[in-house]
């Protein structure tokens, strides 16, 4: 009865152990985040759309309409090809 007893007493401080740490590093992740979206600059909407144009310019016109109808009929008609990018 005493290793049992001693058993869940570690099964316990383990487990909450663990909890503090997930806790730990979901509030220093979501401290992270914060930081990076307050300080670091965002993207120009203007740089954006020229390499969307100079990526949709590298393709040529039979390849687009390809993906343009494949993902149009996977998507029932709601989805829209922004980007073509070779991998």
């Amino acid at each position: 009865m005493e290793n049992l007893s001693e058993a869940l007493g570690l099964l316990v401080v383990g487990m909450t152990t663990v909890f503090v740490i997930l806790l730990i590093v979901i509030y220093l992740g979501k401290a992270l985040i914060a930081l990076v979206n307050k300080y670091a600059p965002a993207e120009e909407q203007g740089k954006k759309t020229a390499a969307l144009a100079s990526a949709l310019q590298s393709v040529d016109a039979t390849t687009k309409s390809v993906i343009a109808a494949a993902v149009s009929q996977l998507t029932g008609g709601k989805g829209k090809v922004n980007k073509i990018e070779k991998i």
